[in-house]
């Protein structure tokens, strides 16, 4: 069953209370759209704004609703450039030309690559329709672009001992005002198994909207797990690296009792400040939903985290 809430609600704080910077209620940040310029024609990256030849995967539609563009390039959160959602502009000093990726680790084949050329190599550029759950407990749906995060696996050939991915974006504080708060253990990182890196799910983003990615959605190179909470898909990327250690993901650092490595999307495990039963549809109006567990993405998923194990629900934090 579907609720229709009127715009006034406050933001979950995904920050740990000690470290908080008061955020604005959504309601101010609606206000502010009637002045948005959409910034994407202006980017200093030399791909195309309309991404030509773009392959639609159908096989990942859903039945919501696709979220309205003006949203999803709005209300982002991207700590790199402050703790409020309205950070669009403040991100738009991020210079992604040119933007080199290095990796490193346990592959055959380390690299250090310019963005342009990494997804030349990577083949066709497809579109897939994903849900995006924030642990916040609000949710989009959006039309990402970009391609299956296998295709980089095979091409850099990771070795036999390669267990874990370990993904880092830029780390610049004279653009990135977030930078300059030395609490947060930056760079971001994030890190998954790589059984989970090679599910057909894992998405690496070049665009959205059938546009290139803007700065605030993790421009020129960003990950899509829609499985996992938001915070997973980390924005951005400049290092990609493979391991046999487990990497410890940024949040899991600062606040490891909230946050933990594998943060699947499960209704039935709350975080330890509110529920994760319902999430909230960004929109002109906010609808309550349910949420499902692995996002609704169960069927392609599930048996990466087998429930006969004795450590079934750590999968879940």
């Amino acid at each position: 069953m579907v609720k229709t809430i009127k715009l006034n609600h406050k933001e979950n704080l995904t920050t740990p209370p000690k470290y908080f910077y008061s955020r604005r209620k959504f309601i101010n940040y609606l206000t502010s759209i009637g002045s948005f310029v959409y910034l994407t024609s202006k980017s200093e990256s030399s791909f195309s704004n309309s991404i030509a030849g773009l392959h639609k995967n159908d096989s990942f539609i859903n039945k919501r609703p696709l979220t309205k563009e003006k949203f999803a390039t709005t209300y982002n959160n991207f700590y790199e450039f402050g703790s409020s959602k309205n950070i669009w502009r403040s991100a738009q000093k991020l210079n992604t030309t040119p933007w080199i990726i290095k990796i490193d680790g346990l592959i055959e084949k380390p690299i250090e690559i310019d963005v342009e050329e990494l997804v030349s190599k990577m083949g066709i550029i497809e579109e897939r329709i994903y849900r995006h759950r924030c642990v916040e407990a609000w949710s989009m749906t959006l039309p990402w672009s970009g391609f299956e995060f296998s295709k980089l696996i095979d091409f850099v050939k990771p070795l036999n001992n390669a267990k874990y991915v370990k993904i880092e974006t830029f780390f610049d504080p004279k653009i990135a005002r977030g930078q300059k708060q030395s609490w947060y253990p930056w760079p971001y990182v994030e890190g998954l198994t790589i059984q989970e890196a090679y599910n057909p799910l894992s998405f690496i983003a070049t665009g959205i909207y059938g546009k290139d990615l803007p700065k605030q959605n993790g421009a020129p190179l960003r990950l899509v797990l829609p499985w996992k909470y938001g915070f997973k898909s980390i924005k951005s990327i400049r290092k990609i690296s493979f391991t046999d250690v487990k990497p410890v993901s940024f949040w899991e650092q600062l606040q490891p009792n909230e946050y933990g490595f594998w943060a699947n999307v499960n209704p039935n495990v709350p975080h330890p400040r509110w529920s994760q039963k319902n999430e909230k549809l960004i929109g002109d109006e906010i609808d309550i939903v349910p949420t499902e567990i692995f996002n609704g993405y169960g069927e392609y998923v599930a048996h990466l985290y087998p429930r006969n194990s004795k450590e079934y629900n750590k999968y879940f934090f």
